[in-house]
């Protein structure tokens, strides 16, 4: 290393971003660039960064390092605490399976499943103050975004447990539309008969429907499966179930 080159080392489970997956590589410090730049530079989104210190003293995103330094980057803590705004996503479209089991948890999600790209999720990001959740890095690194975070698995079943881990929100199961994210309200069979099938309307007593967009729920033979998503994010969260608003 010589006096312009900077050693950064970073924490386990950043190797998703690093070449090659070390986690010790040099940069090259020019005078102008921050920390922040050639962290990213890296490979490695600052959503994902949880702090910076420089020779043992923390310093922020935006220092200059001058060269010679070694410099610790550390992850995220969690939970993780977003202020300034209710705790709300906003999901590309790659994730819909994700936001539709969020959706379920009572967690208000935004997604459509035509792609506005990058810059109009970034966008509405910052104006409707949404963590945006992404597998894709590009994305993340958008200085637009008002906040953000790296989904690690393509998997949903694995991705669902790590973001409410990372973020340990309030749940609210079954109060929200699946298919538009609209709360949820009780209903009576007569208010939902000509939505739903003679044989279900002989079956089940118990409603619910969307204002929004008019889908109907009831406690059908897909209930069960269901129940056990929310039962094991509810102890995720370390959270007790609460009354159910709808089936």
């Amino acid at each position: 290393m010589n006096g312009t080159d900077l050693v950064l080392t970073f924490a386990p489970g950043m190797e998703t971003f690093l070449p090659q997956g070390r986690l010790t590589l040099t940069a090259r410090a020019d005078g102008v660039s921050t920390l922040g730049h050639l962290v990213e530079s890296l490979g490695v989104p600052l959503t994902e960064v949880g702090g910076l210190t420089r020779d043992g003293t923390p310093v922020p995103v935006s220092f200059i390092p001058a060269g010679g330094e070694r410099v610790a980057v550390a992850p995220v803590e969690r939970p993780q605490r977003v202020p300034g705004a209710p705790l709300r996503f906003l999901l590309d479209v790659h994730l819909g399976t994700l936001a539709r089991r969020l959706r379920l948890l009572g967690v208000d999600t935004a997604y459509q499943q035509e792609d506005p790209g990058d810059a109009a999720l970034a966008t509405r990001s910052a104006a409707e103050r949404r963590v945006l959740l992404s597998r894709d890095r590009g994305l993340l690194r958008r200085r637009e975004l008002w906040a953000g975070a790296y989904v690690y698995s393509h998997r949903p079943e694995e991705q669902l447990p790590d973001v409410l881990d990372r973020f340990r929100p309030r749940l609210r199961p079954w109060t929200r539309c699946t298919a538009c994210n609209a709360p949820l309200r009780p209903a009576t069979l007569a208010e939902v008969a000509d939505r739903i099938d003679a044989g279900t309307r002989t079956t089940y007593d118990v409603y619910a429907e969307c204002p929004d967009c008019g889908r109907v729920y009831w406690r059908g033979a897909h209930h069960d499966r269901l129940a056990r998503v929310v039962a094991d994010a509810l102890a995720t969260v370390g959270q007790a179930a609460e009354t159910e608003v709808a089936p």
